[in-house]
Order: structure tokens, then sequence, then C-alpha cells
């Protein structure tokens, strides 16, 4: 069983702001294992940045206990002295949307900065700076300035840099948010890669679940300040309990765009009596079976699909379909019966001769 590296216990923050009290965050509890993916996602102003920035204490919380990797840096009764505080931020690196590069400074030197404190010997600094380019694959730019590089490869550097100082954990603040979608994708099979090859622990703070669908294993959804879901990415997927959260993964599961242009064609339009426009929700082994065959077999409901997805969410397969059962009155609504019964989500957004 995997330890707790992070843990963020009943975590208040309060800002004074002209006059008045504004709860940036409130009573905010988390814990991260060591290994996972963790997606923290929320719109802007949902307090997402401003909980992370917690964790090494860049924002100093108003209540609460922060627990990093067994040492607690801080309960409001004591703060970690400012050379122990150091340390521990060396085990927390940080990459930001904009890269945050030096700009008269070369890829190679923009690395090695950030070895300045480390004690290392000038050719120690150059070797683990060459292996850590090596690492996310710019060897060749070394001597290239940040003008010379691309979105995607800047953010290289950034991750190389905040590498340098071998952290446990880093965490990614909107890291891809500047990115077009390919290099977005690149990115994150990156992070993804370097979780696995090197054990860190990933925080992922973005307003896009479908990042966090991407190469997280588990997920946080924050609202107004407040975490109001948490869970595995699977179980949140298959099973989102909040509206904001299931509005987040329509729009990340291509569901919500594919449903507004169904309802204009006459097919969902003008559905028949004795029909429903339904939605299918699957997991696990469920996948694997030929449902929309047996209902036909079984009740002689014909399953017309309009739209169909399955992913692979934490190595488990997860799919959605959008489709019509036409049949008796009788017919359908046993066949719905029957999905149900072998573990598919059935939503039926529409029927026959309904509005």
């Amino acid at each position: 069983m995997s330890k707790t590296i992070i843990q963020l216990d009943q975590i208040d923050v309060t800002f004074e702001q002209k006059k008045h009290q504004v709860q940036a965050v409130q009573d905010v509890t988390i814990h991260i294992n060591q290994g996972d993916i963790y997606g923290i996602v929320g719109y802007s102003g949902a307090g997402k940045s401003t909980l992370v920035r917690v964790i090494n204490l860049l924002q100093v919380p108003s209540a609460g206990k922060i627990t990093i990797d067994g040492d607690v840096i801080y309960d409001q009764k004591e703060v970690l002295s400012s050379k122990d505080l150091r340390a521990k931020r060396r085990e927390i690196g940080m990459i930001f949307q904009h890269f945050n590069l030096m700009a008269q400074s070369t890829v190679a030197q923009n690395v090695a900065f950030a070895l300045k404190h480390s004690g290392l010997s000038k050719e120690e600094k150059a070797a683990k700076v060459a292996n850590l380019l090596d690492l996310v694959g710019l060897s060749d730019r070394a001597e290239n300035y940040p003008a010379q590089l691309s979105g995607g490869q800047k953010q290289r550097v950034a991750i190389a840099r905040a590498l340098a100082n071998d952290p446990k954990i880093l965490i990614s603040d909107e890291s891809t948010s500047a990115l077009d979608p390919k290099t977005t994708k690149q990115i994150l099979a990156l992070l993804k890669e370097l979780n696995e090859k090197l054990g860190l622990t990933i925080v992922l703070i973005t307003h896009e679940m479908q990042i966090v669908k991407d190469i997280a294993n588990r997920v946080a959804v924050m609202q107004n300040g407040r975490l109001i879901e948490e869970g595995s990415v699977l179980d949140i997927f298959s099973h989102p309990k909040e509206t904001l959260t299931q509005d987040f993964i329509k729009t990340a599961t291509g569901i919500e765009e594919a449903l507004g242009k169904m309802v204009k064609q006459d097919v969902v339009e003008y559905l028949p009596q004795g029909s429903r426009l339904v939605l299918l929700k699957y997991a696990g082994t469920v996948t694997d079976e030929p449902m929309l065959n047996a209902i036909h077999e079984r009740f002689n409901v014909k399953a017309n699909i309009l739209f169909a997805n399955i992913e692979i969410l934490d190595d488990t397969p997860v799919g959605e379909m959008i489709v019509i059962l036409s049949g008796t009155d009788e017919g359908v609504h046993q066949a719905t019966q029957a999905l149900q019964v072998a573990g598919v989500s059935v939503d039926v957004l529409k029927e026959g001769d309904s509005l």
C-alpha cells in the first residue's frame, strides 16, 4: 500500500480585500499518495491554485495542518524554521503556464540556475544538466535561448529545471494551458513517463477534465473554495455526483457537443412512438459484452447508435453511447431493465412523441 506523501487537513485561506474577507479556500482536506498523478479541477476562482501553493507554503493558510512526506510543515502552533522549510521546498518542484524562463540565459543555464545552492561542483552541475535535458528530450537544445524554442520545448526546459533538485513532488499549475492540443498531449505523456520512471508524485491543477482523464489516477473537483467531490478517475467519470463534475465530464467526453447536434436531427426530433433516446454508460467487463445484440434477440428491440465512445481510464475500459431503442413499449421497457441489470447506466433523454 502506497504511503501518503501530501496531507492537507482542514485548510482555510482567507484574504483581506477592501475591508472585507475573501475565503479563497474553505475547510479542504486532501490526502495524496506517493506515486499518484492527482488532478485538481475547477473553473477560475475555484481556489485550486491557492490550495496548491499551500503545499510548499508559498501561501500560508489561515487554518489547518500541512504534512509533507511525514513531516508537519505547518499546523498554526508551529512552522518549520526557514532553513528546514528551504530544504523541504527542494523536495517540491513547480511548473507553470508561462514557463518563467530567463530570456538572456541558454537552456542549459536556465536548468543550472536551480542548482545554484546545491553544493555540486561545476562539473557535477554540467553532468546533471545534461542528464536532465536528455530526460526531457532536449539534449540538442542546450545552447539555444528561450526565444529559439517552441512552447512545448520551453515547457520541457521548465520541467527539467523543476526536477534539478530531485524532488519527490511535482506541481503542475495549468502548465499546458498555453499549448496547442498536440503539444499538450506530448507534455502530458512526458509527465506520465516521469511519474513512472522516477516514482514522481504529480499534482495537476487544471480547468480541463480532459487533461485529468488523460493521465491522472485520482481527481478532486473544487468550486468556490470548497472541495465538492474526490475519488479515483474511474469512479468520478463513471459515477459523478455533483452537477459541476457532470458538466466537466460531458465536455471532456464530447457527449455534450454530440447531444447538441443530435437534437436537431429528424430521427431525434421526430422520435416515433415506442422509441427512447437513451444515454448508456458502462465500465469494466461490461464493455466486452454484445449488449445491443442481446436485447435485439431477447426483446426484438432495435438499437440505432448515434454516438459511441470508449476509453481506458486507470486501466479499465469505460464507454458511453447515445442510442435510439425502438420496439414495442413493453419490449423497450424490458430491454432498458435488462441493460441496467447487466451493469449499464441508462439515462432516458427522450421518449417517442414526447417533447
